[in-house]
């Protein structure tokens, strides 16, 4: 299929398909309908033959060309079967919504402070109890299970659970397994409440490639037991945004949503698996 699809990508033998979709056709007719010499032509032809997209026959000294239909309706299945694919992904919708978010939020981002005091809320549910749940959000090796939106992985952490305590976060695309390519994106942050199994509140600010600081977010969640594990409610709000923070703060809704659904995945595959970690804040 791939070289069916290769044979197909040169305009000038997607030229000559076209036109034996209308009839069959000699060479030296193909070659002037088409605009190109003969033995170019020709060429063309036997590439689109040994892909299977076209047959031949010789009729006296001319040899006639025909298109190969089932071909293209092999081609044709294969392209919608990956679309098919995509669309079970769910990753073009995800992709499209950060995209309208991303211009909204461009548009918006005209002086320092534009997006000052805008928050956002996140509640989720989770099958774990608050003590367990709370490793998760603490520390570094669970921690980093999570704490990305879909697509990225966590390549550096550092989280120091109390009040003071260093933040670090680094991700990369999760294909990235080598880092050869940049990072996604990092940020460095403090943290500022720490009331075990109940609250856990930090600044965590998204750096500039240039290593200026985008915005800073404040943030804090609040756990409490419920019949099934725990409620996790999270509070967001922007401050110190610059002109140059719009990409991140379009991201955050979607970005820190998909994380907090991988949390809740996490949790519900084991409930207690937390327990079988080592202990450590860094």
């Amino acid at each position: 299929m791939d070289a069916r699809f290769a044979a197909l990508a040169d305009p000038v033998r997607w030229r000559l398909v076209t036109l034996l979709a209308e009839r069959p056709r000699p060479v030296g007719v193909l070659a002037r309908l088409a605009g190109a010499r003969q033995p170019q032509t020709t060429k063309h032809l036997q590439t689109l033959e040994r892909a299977g997209v076209v047959v031949s026959q010789r009729s006296g000294q001319r040899r006639i060309y025909a298109l190969n239909p089932e071909a293209l309706r092999e081609a044709s299945a294969a392209l919608s079967g990956l679309a098919d694919d995509a669309d079970r992904a769910g990753s073009r919708e995800a992709f499209e919504r950060y995209g309208v978010d991303l211009s909204r939020e461009r548009l918006a981002a005209q002086e320092p402070g534009w997006a000052d005091g805008r928050s956002f809320e996140f509640s989720r549910s989770l099958a774990a109890r608050p003590e367990v749940a709370w490793r998760h959000l603490t520390e570094a090796p669970l921690l980093a299970q999570w704490w990305t939106p879909e697509e990225l992985r966590v390549s550096e952490l550092v989280f120091e659970a109390r009040p003071g305590g260093r933040i670090l976060h680094e991700y990369r695309d999760v294909e990235d397994v080598d880092g050869s390519d940049p990072v996604a994106g990092r940020a460095r942050g403090e943290v500022v409440e720490v009331r075990p199994g109940e609250r856990l509140a930090y600044r965590l600010s998204p750096v500039l490639p240039d290593d200026q600081v985008a915005f800073t977010a404040h943030v804090r969640l609040d756990l409490r037991a419920s019949e099934t594990g725990a409620d996790l409610d999270v509070h967001f709000r922007v401050a110190d945004s610059t002109v140059e923070s719009a990409d991140f703060i379009a991201g955050v809704e979607l970005g820190f949503g998909q994380s907090l659904d991988k949390l809740v995945t996490i949790l519900s595959a084991s409930p207690d698996s937390a327990d079988s970690h080592p202990r450590s804040t860094t």
